[in-house]
């Protein structure tokens, strides 16, 4: 029977090619997009996940209470991590490390230099990190307090080998001894670094961390096997407070499992709220319903032609098949297509993966290993059970007499199934094309919204080497530059929060008030430079003498401290008073999520670490060239490294537009797919109408009248379906956009165009055929034989 059935299968396909062809494309192209969004999430929910002691390594964060509302920093004060490991029984080891915020930085060995990146860490670090170690003692290599630690990369780049460089000398700061080389830190890790230097030593030279009212390292604990981690969490919320005798009484600590942080990492007034695992879900959710548009498809024309196979039906129902045995045949075919299908998916997931991981911003690649293997053969024989489900139980149910002597009709049921079916794959579709239109325009608004600054041509250089103490005669000498508009100097890039203090009072402040002020380092034609405009009052200038006790805040920060007319008003920054000379127009520095928040300028050009230079449009490349030799002959033995302001703009957006682009994708895929099966289906009806349309004809029906006839059921289904989905898509996109504190307004036309677009492509989908069927000879549709 086996083999009969396989043979019985095999002309059935070769007999109704399109059909066949319809649903392989529907299918592989479905299972394309699942095994691409399998291959994202499974890395996405693999980042952080390789450690060892995964589930005992926790991170310490802070709830903190500001009066603008709760917010949750991953920040901790310098003793955190040893208060921990001395104070509670619980802690088996703590690590403090700077593992979000250290850049890179310039690393000699002889006439050589290269720039690497590298974080400070305490000397448990490779105890709690279990990052492969290849030469170098674990439990000892960062005991001293010079030691550093390289990567294997870095080995090669410095030494070109990685034997015997143990013990050998390297320069930054200052000199330390390579203790041991780790090999290179997995791509699946949410902390990347090159090299790692011991905490104590940046301690040494940064007495602040030692205070606990400073905030800027991260603290890791590993808690011992059984801990509550609950009942830990109320032991630690008071630390801050009595190591501070409750003058911190606004900090509370807690522990959030480290590999959770990375999918689940956005707070809402101190509550867990979601992260990235929300795109994880989304994704999730597109690819299922991705491969229940191309089941359907199956479904409905398996259904719709199933009365070419009604005689087959009744004759092995005559000779004795049972109900049972015709669903498993039926099913196996199924099967089998979506096992062909698949074939077909992972060669076109071969040819797209190139493309997917430069949209992605991953190195994803097909690994037939043991899970992977388990999903191919899940994801296949799920998508053959409910592709082919349906059509086996409607073929299989029918009785041998009823289907010999012809007195079978199509049910109402049956044919109310199918208009289902098609106005569920357009509703599906229709919800993607208005998410896709939304988050575009959403994307749009966060490009071409006035931030406050101008980002175009500006050009961010480190200040290292020669530049250190120099740098009004380096910014002086890149003004004569031809194509170098402007130059100044900053302690902050214009994106994200860069450093904050609670170090502001005013007359009336509240003294239990911690609300944090974004403080920024500037150059004198700092704000000129990025044309950062003035509410009232002056920028910082030179004519006007001794500006180093003068500041800046931005409307926010007025507004929050309740000043009016606050230029020549005098406020304490960090205990010293200055005054306020100017009142800047607020400006975005941080992404659209969040609200702009109190923020101030004050005179410092040692602090001012970033040099920017703004450049002429238009030419680029040959101020970028001639300011690259100017460095090299002013900075000599460093590197010549810089970076745009608009792309680290753009990167605080990077996770939207990867989502703008991958649901365009699937958007079209969607309704690839749904329309594939509605010209089957269209295809299918004037085939069965054809001597209905012959007769319409010889009656003086026109081509433009049988076109009507038949389209008309069609357009019906998905206009039901536009209908459904518009309430659905409005709810869907408002709840997306609700993560932003500056967003468009839904507006009529994306729904509309996107119900359009979609009864347009309905409508030339069905078109073809329809306008196909109209223009046939009607003594052709008529012939019997």
């Amino acid at each position: 029977m086996i083999r009969h059935n396989v043979l019985i299968s095999y002309r059935s396909f070769l007999r109704y090619k399109s059909s066949f062809f319809i649903n392989l494309v529907g299918l592989s192209t479905g299972l394309a997009c699942v095994l691409l969004i399998f291959l994202w999430v499974n890395d996405e929910l693999r980042t952080d996940q390789f450690l060892d002691n995964d589930d005992r390594l926790y991170q310490v964060m802070e709830i903190v209470d500001q009066g603008g509302g709760t917010i949750v920093r991953y920040t901790t004060a310098g003793p955190t991590g040893e208060a921990l490991a001395t104070d509670f029984p619980e802690v088996e080891m703590a690590v403090t490390a700077t593992t979000s915020w250290t850049g890179e930085n310039v690393m000699t060995v002889g006439d050589k230099d290269v720039k690497a990146h590298g974080i400070y860490a305490s000397i448990n670090f490779f105890k709690i990190f279990s990052f492969p170690i290849l030469n170098g003692d674990r439990n000892s290599i960062l005991n001293d307090k010079k030691a550093i630690v390289i990567s294997e990369a870095l080995a090669i780049r410095l030494f070109g080998t990685t034997n015997d460089i143990i013990g050998k000398m390297v320069q930054l700061s200052h000199k330390d001894q390579i203790s041991g080389i780790m090999a290179n830190v997995p791509e699946n890790s949410s902390i990347q670094f090159e090299y790692v230097q011991t905490f104590e030593a940046f301690r040494d030279n940064n007495e602040w961390v030692t205070n606990w009212f400073n905030t800027a390292p991260q603290t890791y604990v590993l808690l011992k096997e059984g801990t509550d981690v609950d009942a830990f969490n109320k032991k630690i919320f008071d630390l801050v407070r009595v190591k501070t005798d409750k003058k911190a009484s606004h900090r509370s600590p807690f522990v959030r499992q480290y590999s959770s942080g990375y999918l689940h990492g956005r707070y809402e007034n101190g509550k867990l709220v979601g992260g990235r695992i929300e795109y994880v879900r989304m994704f999730s959710i597109i690819a299922g319903f991705i491969l229940l548009i191309a089941c359907i498809n199956f479904m409905n024309l398996s259904t719709a032609r199933a009365s070419r196979r009604l005689k087959e039906v009744g004759v092995k129902k005559a000779v004795g098949a049972r109900q049972g045995t015709l669903i498993g045949q039926y099913l196996s075919e199924s099967v089998f297509i979506s096992l062909l299908s698949l074939v077909v998916a992972v060669l076109i997931v071969a040819l797209l993966l190139p493309q997917f991981n430069s949209i992605t911003d991953k190195n994803l690649s097909l690994k037939f290993d043991t899970t992977f293997i388990i999903a191919l053969v899940s994801v296949v024989v799920f998508t053959g059970l409910i592709a082919g489900s349906y059509p086996a139980l409607y073929l299989s149910k029918f009785t041998a007499a009823a289907v010999l002597k012809g007195k079978l009709a199509g049910s109402l049921g049956e044919a109310w199934a199918r208009k289902g079916l098609v106005m569920f794959q357009f509703t599906l579709s229709i919800i993607l094309i208005v998410s896709v239109w939304v988050v575009y325009q959403q994307i749009q608004y966060t490009q071409t919204m006035n931030l406050g600054y101008n980002k175009d041509n500006v050009m961010l250089i480190g200040r290292e080497g020669a530049i250190n103490g120099k740098e009004d005669s380096f910014i002086a000498e890149l003004e004569r530059i031809p194509g170098v508009v402007g130059a100044s100097s900053a302690s902050h890039d214009m994106t994200g929060h860069n450093g904050g203090t609670y170090g502001i009072e005013w007359p009336g402040k509240d003294p239990n008030d911690r609300t944090e002020f974004e403080r920024m380092a500037v150059n004198y034609g700092f704000t000129d430079l990025m044309d950062i405009k003035m509410k009232e009052g002056r920028s910082f200038a030179r004519e006007f003498g001794a500006d180093s006790s003068k500041i800046i805040f931005n409307e926010a920060g007025i507004e929050f401290m309740g000043m009016e007319d606050p230029i020549g008003k005098k406020v304490k920054l960090w205990d010293t008073e200055v005054e306020i000379v100017g009142v800047a127009k607020n400006f975005n520095f941080e992404s659209f999520h969040e609200r702009v928040k109190p923020a101030f300028f004050y005179l410092n050009p040692q602090q001012s670490g970033t040099v920017m230079v703004k450049i002429e449009g238009g030419k680029e490349k040959e101020t970028v060239a001639s300011i690259e030799a100017f460095y090299k002959t002013f900075n000599p033995g460093f590197p010549f490294t810089y970076r745009f302001l608009d792309d680290d703009y753009q990167a605080l957006y990077a996770s939207e537009r990867r989502v703008a682009t991958l649901s365009k994708y699937f958007a079209g895929l969607a309704i690839l797919i749904s329309c594939l099966g509605l010209f089957g289906l269209a295809s299918f009806t004037a085939e069965r109408r054809v001597k209905e349309i012959g007769i319409r004809k010889i009656l003086g029906a026109s081509n433009a009248g049988i076109v009507y006839l038949l389209s008309g059921e069609f357009t019906k289904m998905v206009i039901a379906a536009i209908v459904i989905s518009l309430p659905v898509s409005w709810y869907v996109t408002s709840q997306w956009l609700e993560g932003f504190q500056f967003r468009i307004d839904l507006q009529w036309w994306f729904f509309g165009g996107s119900g359009l677009a979609a009864l347009l492509i309905a409508w030339l989908t069905v078109g073809l055929q329809t306008i196909k069927a109209a223009r046939v000879n009607p003594t052709e549709c008529l012939r019997s034989e």
